[in-house]
């Protein structure tokens, strides 16, 4: 027999409720959005593309790809009003396997790596070392650094917050975004304004690290630059839970999609402007370098602190997300039957949530930094091109509701995300097959669970 709650409802039937306006689902879009990648990954980039404008362009073209995803999600969230994401779309679309394939990877690529990503870049940020402590178990290596110990203790904090539901993670969104905000909008116009950088670096190229052509190499580090624009489809995840979808999931997606564009392009002017290509080479706190370049060590310190902080935003907005993905799996038979239970009192999906913590903590002290960003950012691609793919095949659903927007460019814009993620992934597997076939072995691993479920 069921638990049951103080109402006498079976545990598993309490359902999510739609609390989510307007303000706090856009707020989550740009949490999403703004986070690890702009942050950390600048310093890959100028490496490989060698260029300043190479640099900038890639970042608006990386827009550009987010945007067209963005307009296809609306209309399907439309269609498909309830929790879930991708997961929803290509259950829809290609059948329940692919559903349950999806989930799979939300949880692994999806939310738990960006969580250990985005804790273990506000490590760095905070200076400390991870380095030292290291502990080889077979194929892989026990990290237990300074880096990665802050790292685990912020995801364990916010793994409990998010158990004590919806509207006071919510009000504490809003709250982390307008101080990840101010702290972006303080660094570009200081840095523009009284900040020692010099326009002498926009014509300064570096010798580049990649033996690939540049056309090649331009779509692998698409890679990177869609990981920092990961989370430009965040509000779909939770539409269940969102009041007047119709209305408020387009400008949550869109808005935030082109305003992330605009403060991305910014930053990385910005930092073009503060430090020569040369100097930004392999550097993961790029926003920490940047700003002592600018304002000096102590003033560069205290900006690197509040980076650091404002990172916690990326962190709490994917520990609120991606627990809703294994609620929705789980509601539907896809996924372990416990991860569909919300707790009676504080209406979180609470098993999905420790799920989802106890998983990133392991991918902070196994993988490596770099290895999670390509592993991330394929799988984020592939899936998401399937899923707006679908849109071929579900718009010729009987009573299929057309979002005006993407109705005025379609087929093309459709088209287009699907044919810029295929070169993107073609090029990833020849330039990084180690952190494709990564991907990809945990898309195999998933076939298998479905077909073991079944």
């Amino acid at each position: 027999m069921p638990n049951r709650n103080k109402a006498n409802q079976p545990v598993s039937q309490v359902a999510l409720v739609r609390r989510i306006g307007i303000v706090s689902a856009t707020a989550l879009v740009v949490s999403n959005m703004i986070g690890t990648g702009i942050f950390t990954t600048t310093g890959f980039l100028a490496g490989d593309l060698g260029s300043p404008a190479a640099v900038i362009l890639i970042w608006v073209v990386g827009g550009g790809i987010a945007l067209t995803g963005a307009l296809c999600y609306v209309e399907l969230a439309i269609n498909f009003p309830r929790s879930g994401g991708e997961y929803v779309y290509l259950s829809e679309a290609w059948g329940p396997a692919w559903g349950f394939i999806n989930g799979w990877i939300s949880f692994f690529a999806g939310f738990s790596a960006p969580i250990a990503v985005a804790a273990l870049a506000m490590s760095a940020y905070l200076g400390l070392s991870d380095a030292g402590r290291s502990f080889p178990i077979g194929p892989l290596t026990l990290r237990l650094a300074d880096a990665q110990l802050m790292a685990c203790a912020v995801v364990a904090v916010f793994t409990l917050l998010n158990i004590f539901g919806v509207r006071e993670m919510g009000r504490l969104q809003s709250v982390l975004t307008a101080l990840k905000l101010l702290v972006i909008g303080g660094l570009l116009i200081l840095g523009f304004s009284v900040g020692q950088g010099d326009p002498a670096h926009f014509s300064l190229g570096v010798e580049r690290t990649s033996d690939l052509s540049l056309f090649e190499q331009f779509a692998v580090s698409l890679v990177f630059v869609f990981f920092g624009y990961s989370g430009w489809n965040a509000a779909v995840y939770i539409a269940g839970e969102i009041e007047k979808p119709e209305r408020t999931l387009p400008f949550a997606l869109v808005f935030g999609a082109v305003g992330v564009t605009v403060l991305y392009v910014a930053l990385n002017t910005l930092y073009v402007y503060a430090v020569s290509l040369e100097d930004l080479k392999g550097v993961v706190a790029v926003g920490a370098t940047v700003a002592s370049a600018l304002f000096g060590p102590e003033a560069g310190r205290l900006f690197s602190l509040a980076l650091a902080l404002s990172l916690l935003a990326t962190v709490n907005a994917m520990c609120f997300v991606g627990p809703r993905v294994y609620y929705a799996m789980a509601g539907d038979g896809a996924f372990f039957s416990i991860a569909a239970r919300v707790h009676p009192k504080w209406k979180s999906p609470w098993v999905a949530v420790v799920m989802q913590g106890i998983c990133a903590l392991l991918l902070i002290v196994l993988p490596t930094f770099r290895d999670l960003v390509v592993y991330i950012g394929f799988t984020l691609y592939l899936f998401t091109a399937l899923s707006v793919l679908g849109l071929f095949k579900l718009r010729r659903r009987p009573g299929w509701k057309k979002f005006s927007w993407l109705n005025r460019g379609y087929p093309l814009i459709p088209l287009l995300y699907v044919a810029m993620s295929g070169w993107v992934l073609v090029f990833s597997i020849k330039a990084a097959p180690v952190a494709s076939s990564m991907a990809l072995a945990t898309v195999l691993a998933g076939a298998l669970a479905w077909r073991v479920k079944k």
